[in-house]
């Protein structure tokens, strides 16, 4: 950066945000450029840019403009462009990274910031701007309420998800009325806020940003409950109303799949006991994917079929591996053919454990013998006993 400062224009090039967002950040919360010169514009700092920087950072994982604002403000005056920027996990020297579970933490030798953003039902319009996007692609963290508390730790107000639901299922949840917004609540984990923004913008490297740091800041479990499975169940209410924003789903749905896709492995000399299937014609396999990566965490490598899977393929899967587990997935009731499990269990070798996941099972009627999968914690357990022996 030249020893002059940067333009409004070029700082929000820097920054990939419009220029209309740096006026709001400047005229709302104090965070415009400080160096000035009689007779010219005011021109963005160094230091300025990397408060801005931590402002766009904490805005994308759901902290509301105010909040952010406040931390950003916190920013190292001393800080380069090289050295002083925000990390990958959202802070800056001398800020302490947004926790998932709520607001940010106290800075180093300070206090922390009062939250204002808990209970407006859609966004204001600089929450969407903040990435340089329109108003109408946020979520439920509205800076109506300042000074609103947060409850100690909004993770335990999320419904837990269940291997067994509906995350996929565009018919998923009750109606939610029209509009541009994905509805999580009041108390939704602000990185599910963030994410829900950033899906309705159809921002990816933004859903990846934010989804990666739910995964590594609280593993596989915690990040699906509740940063991912809040905002599929979301698009699927919103689904429901409009019968619109499918791209939303499949850009999401996708962006979940590689981010799962990229946890760490188990050695590859560790012969996976665990096969992991949909059932013949069922589509979805996040949850899956999810259950794969939570087993990874946990040391335990899976085989992963995949979609679809015909029912005479995965006895021949199961034949020829000879899978301690078996985890068979349906998420529509057309897939959900009990037939496919008692197959299974005809063969020479069973599984020890036969599971029935998803809502496509029916509630009554599958063998006894059969295990059904609740949330995605207890499955893990249930299987990690199960291969450890």
């Amino acid at each position: 950066m030249a020893n002059e400062g940067l333009s409004a224009g070029a700082a929000a090039r820097r920054l990939g945000v419009a220029v209309t967002t740096l006026r709001t950040w400047h005229q709302r919360y104090g965070l415009g450029p400080s160096r000035h010169e009689p007779g010219h514009h005011r021109r963005y700092t160094v230091e300025d840019m990397v408060r801005l920087q931590v402002m766009q950072r904490l805005t994308a994982q759901g902290v509301s403009p105010a909040a952010a604002a406040a931390w950003a403000r916190r920013a190292p005056s001393d800080a380069s462009m090289s050295g002083g920027s925000p990390d990958a996990s959202g802070g800056s020297p001398g800020l302490a990274a947004p926790d998932l579970a709520g607001s940010p933490p106290a800075a180093s030798g300070g206090s922390g910031a009062s939250s204002d953003d808990a209970s407006s039902a859609d966004a204001s319009s600089d929450d969407a701007s903040s990435a340089g996007a329109s108003s109408d692609g946020a979520s439920s963290d509205g800076a109506s309420s300042a000074g609103a508390g947060r409850p100690a730790d909004p993770v335990d107000c999320v419904p837990a998800a269940r291997v067994g639901g509906a995350p996929a299922d565009l018919g998923g949840g009750a109606p939610a009325g029209g509009g541009q917004t994905i509805p999580l609540g009041p108390r939704a984990n602000p990185a599910a806020r963030g994410l829900a923004r950033a899906a309705m913008r159809l921002d990816g490297p933004s859903m990846r940003y934010i989804i990666e740091a739910a995964v590594t800041g609280r593993g596989v479990i915690l990040a699906w409950i509740h940063v991912i499975m809040p905002v599929l169940i979301g698009i699927g209410e919103r689904y429901e109303a409009t019968a619109r924003f499918i791209e939303v789903e499949h850009l999401l749905s996708r962006t979940v799949t590689e981010v799962l896709a990229a946890v760490p492995r188990p050695p590859r000399d560790r012969e996976p006991r665990t096969l992991l299937a949909a059932a013949d014609e069922e589509q979805h396999t996040l949850p899956l994917e999810a259950l794969a990566a939570a087993l990874a965490e946990q040391g335990v490598p899976t085989r992963l079929l995949g979609a679809r899977v015909p029912s005479q393929a995965l006895l021949d899967a199961v034949n020829r591996t000879g899978p301690v587990v078996v985890v068979l997935w349906s998420q529509l009731p057309g897939s959900g053919s009990v037939d496919q499990l008692e197959r299974i269990l005809a063969v020479p070798h069973p599984p020890l454990i036969l599971a029935a996941a998803g809502p496509g099972w029916p509630v009554e009627g599958l063998p006894p013998t059969v295990t059904t999968l609740g949330d995605l914690a207890n499955a893990v357990r249930l299987i990690v006993r199960a291969t450890s022996d």
